[in-house]
């Protein structure tokens, strides 16, 4: 696309399975005639003759074509006006509509009035329609009104409306990196919430946070504007091989951090802890709890706590993907309040977790060696990787030595919620997208927060 924009002939190569999404992502950004040259079906698993008589057969005429002549259309409408009614009926109707135009996440919806959209502005100082953040794929403009409109969609409520207008911030900025969302790792993104706007707006941090409250209401509405304003559909332009579930959200305990000595999450990248934030992450594991009181018959100590975690992060994280990403492979501890003091109590801070999970989650060289080996089949080592700068050099050791699962302990962060009374931790791991944290501005209409981005 960047060559077809300079003026050179140019052709994208794809296989079947993201035709549609090159054809999208060409609209979106204004080139719907761009050519495509499909490879039919997997290449991963052609045989060389296979590929070769396909290449031949099959793609060249396609590059040709692609370089002497208009290429496909998608037909995606780009945005119109934002006041437009784009609909009239009842419930039943408007929900049909909104479902057969791909506008909603496959479930039903509040619809969207005028008056509703004009409620939910009151929340915010912003112009109905001045730019939050340009999101790829589909490059639309965020906008209050049409956070707003996907907002009322998802039953979140007005006073939300700072949150979502700081998270789609945080999801706008490059180095969240949400063009690469669509992977066919079925990423599926999620906000952790700290800060006063917790208790103000009665967010959930403790038994069964991620379904209670209002947190539900606010991932979903981060979906569908995932959705509709970034043009991220299931099986267009997110090609997670098994989909999705929906995205969702976390607030920290952080009276427990206190009271156990712990920074909140917000405070250890360089926002005070009187100002609220959301930092937008992504995951691709849900589950695996580590329950260390029903895996032994004694009261858990930090260390058989920390010792589960470790083989926990080293079951949940993909060996032969994570080292190729280095500094954006990373993970997310959550650790129930009443595992945290067991561990605090054995003189750890969160700093100190981080560090002993780094330590002691790894493989030798060996067999990182041959996880890449099948991952790739192309003969790609550590060495390879540290000599590309894609690992710190203190990577490069024999093959009987143990390397870490992550580049360095920055990448794995603790965050404190779930249940009270149950010594539980799990871990979300993800690559690609790197967390960005941001400040939410008038919160709960108490005055504005910092708009800062963490480093």
């Amino acid at each position: 696309m960047a060559a077809a924009k300079a003026g050179i002939a140019s052709v994208v190569f794809v296989g079947t399975s993201f035709v549609r999404t090159a054809s999208v992502v060409a609209s979106s950004i204004g080139m719907p005639d761009l050519g495509i040259a499909e490879y039919p079906g997997a290449v991963q698993v052609d045989s060389e003759a296979a590929i070769r008589e396909n290449m031949e057969k099959v793609v060249l005429d396609r590059v040709i074509a692609g370089l002497t002549g208009p290429g496909r259309s998608s037909g995606v409408a780009r945005a119109g006006n934002p006041e437009e009614i784009v609909a009239t009926g009842g419930l039943v109707e408007v929900n049909k509509l909104f479902h057969e135009k791909g506008w909603t996440d496959g479930l039903a919806i509040v619809p969207p009035t005028l008056e509703m959209i004009r409620e939910y502005l009151r929340y915010t100082d912003r112009s109905p329609h001045e730019e939050i953040a340009i999101l790829p794929q589909a490059d639309l403009r965020a906008t209050p009104w049409n956070v707003a409109a996907n907002a009322i969609m998802a039953g979140c409520g007005p006073e939300f409306m700072p949150l979502l207008i700081a998270a789609v911030e945080a999801v706008g900025e490059p180095e969240f990196q949400l063009m690469n969302l669509g992977s066919t790792g079925c990423k599926t993104p999620w906000l952790l919430v700290n800060g006063p706007i917790v208790k103000q707006l009665g967010i959930e941090y403790g038994l069964g946070l991620r379904s209670r409250g209002p947190n539900p209401s606010i991932g979903r509405a981060l979906g569908l504007i995932l959705n509709n304003i970034a043009g991220l559909r299931p099986g267009v332009t997110l090609m997670g091989s098994w989909g999705y579930y929906l995205p969702f959200v976390l607030a920290e305990n952080e009276a427990v951090c206190e009271e156990i000595g712990w920074e909140p999450y917000h405070v250890r990248y360089g926002f005070d802890k009187g100002t609220s934030t959301v930092t937008a992450r992504t995951t691709v594991y849900w589950g695996g709890p580590v329950t260390p009181s029903t895996s032994t018959p004694l009261a858990p100590t930090p260390r058989s706590i920390l010792k589960l975690t470790s083989k926990n992060l080293e079951r949940n994280t993909m060996v032969e993907s994570s080292l190729r990403f280095g500094n954006r492979n990373m993970v997310a501890v959550l650790m129930t309040p009443l595992a945290a003091r067991v561990v605090a109590r054995g003189g750890y801070s969160k700093r100190d977790v981080a560090r002993y999970l780094w330590e002691n989650t790894g493989m030798t060289v060996g067999e990182a060696n041959n996880c890449l080996q099948a991952y790739t089949g192309a003969g790609v080592t550590v060495h390879e990787l540290v000599e590309l700068g894609r690992l710190p050099k203190s990577f490069d050791l024999s093959d009987n030595e143990t390397i870490p699962l992550f580049a360095d302990a920055e990448m794995i962060d603790v965050v404190v919620c779930g249940d009270e009374h149950r010594d539980k931790v799990m871990s979300l791991w993800c690559n690609y997208q790197t967390p960005v944290t941001k400040g939410i501005l008038g919160v709960g209409g108490q005055g504005p927060g910092a708009d800062t981005t963490a480093p």
